[in-house]
């Protein structure tokens, strides 16, 4: 039986979460910062909120199939132990 492995490095996991907290963080700063717009600004709040759907969905992606994989792990694991012969004295 070929053994389960993740979709998600643990790299990547962390890569998700800190692209989405990164967006969110430098979408602050720059709204504390914003007391008139100018047009680089809108261009900068663009970048800013794009950045920041990307991280969301990858987050969501990561999450999800992190879950999906421990299911599947846990699903094989059962599977094994109810396949293996038991060694009872008879």
């Amino acid at each position: 039986m070929q053994r389960y492995r993740k979709r998600n490095t643990p790299a990547f996991t962390v890569l998700a979460y800190f692209t989405f907290f990164a967006g969110i963080f430098l979408f602050s700063i720059g709204l504390y910062n914003a007391d008139s717009l100018q047009l680089n600004e809108k261009g900068y709040y663009i970048a800013v909120m794009i950045l920041v759907a990307v991280g969301a969905i990858l987050t969501q992606k990561v999450t999800r199939d992190n879950a999906e994989d421990n299911e599947i792990i846990a699903q094989e694991e059962e599977e094994r132990r109810r396949n293996l012969p038991t060694n009872k004295a008879e």
